[in-house]
């Protein structure tokens, strides 16, 4: 009987109780007010006109088109701008990296000299920003503006993403640093070598922040660029939006009907274009997402 009742229950075999039911049916329709309006989202995007007239509310179109998919693509705009993209993912995202990692390190030293200065500058920056007329002035000057390197430099570094990843780098043993510079190494291979191959979940998590900027960037490419084969994709996408719903607009009473409702479909093909991407990305980071927020957003 002793024997027994000292056992532990194995994982697994606990029995729910009211309060995980109910926490169950809480999350189950929370899940289901996010999956819903996603899944009408691919659903308009694969109806024709007339079947969205007739249900906005559309969950499984009976009849199955790919004429919002078509028109989206028709005039390879659409391809243009998700090279546009590619190119500032390859670029910008190493570049940004590279920036907040370095500077985050140094300023987690405790004997980086100038070190609250510098970082008082930095913080600065997150209370008062210059603005968009000095940045645009800056590039002019620098003879950015027209190519693609005024949009990567423009949003290559981000004052929140550095003290996220210094206040990782604070968590680590000093002693890590100390036994490497012993041993004869510099301060960059002691990032490299020691610093960073402990920082996966920071790295994951600011890698995150700074692609999805870079993916979702439209405000920096709609002030420094003009040619249309150097838009990316978001700016490309509101352009051929705006289009349809212009032409939608300035069409007869029976034309605009059929417009607009194309209208929506292409508009739904659009943010499933967008999103598919991104998502695919996100499952590839996500179990070290939440360990470096929250490490990196607490100071021990």
């Amino acid at each position: 009987m002793s024997k027994k009742a000292g056992r532990k229950p194995k994982i697994g075999t606990e029995r729910m109780t009211v309060l995980d039911y109910v926490i169950f049916a809480i999350l189950l329709v929370l899940a289901l007010m996010i999956l819903i309006p996603f899944w009408n989202v691919i659903m308009i995007s694969f109806a024709t006109q007339k079947e969205y007239a007739e249900n906005p509310f559309l969950m499984f179109p009976k009849e199955f088109t790919l004429d919002s998919y078509r028109a989206l693509f028709a005039d390879g705009s659409i391809l243009s701008g998700y090279k546009n993209t590619l190119i500032l993912l390859v670029i910008g995202l190493p570049l940004s990296l590279f920036l907040t990692t370095s500077m985050a390190y140094g300023l987690s030293r405790s004997n980086f000299p100038f070190k609250k200065f510098i970082f008082f500058l930095v913080l600065f920056t997150m209370i008062f920003n210059g603005g968009i007329v000095p940045l645009y002035l800056i590039m002019k000057s620098l003879h950015l503006t027209g190519t693609l390197w005024s949009v990567i430099l423009a949003g290559s570094f981000s004052a929140f993403n550095m003290i996220l990843m210094m206040n990782y780098f604070y968590t680590l043993p000093e002693s890590l640093m100390e036994s490497a510079r012993l041993d004869g190494a510099g301060e960059w291979r002691i990032l490299f070598s020691v610093v960073l191959p402990l920082a996966t979940p920071i790295m994951a998590t600011i890698t995150l922040f700074y692609g999805v900027a870079y993916w979702n960037s439209w405000y920096d490419a709609m002030i420094f660029l003009r040619k249309a084969d150097q838009l990316p994709l978001q700016n490309v996408l509101r352009n051929i939006i705006v289009t349809s719903t212009t032409n939608a607009s300035n069409a007869s009473s029976v034309d605009a009907v059929k417009l607009s409702s194309f209208s929506m479909g292409m508009k739904m093909a659009a943010v499933f274009v967008t999103m598919v991407p991104i998502m695919c990305f996100f499952p590839m980071l996500q179990k070290h997402f939440a360990k470096g927020v929250l490490t990196g957003a607490i100071k021990t």
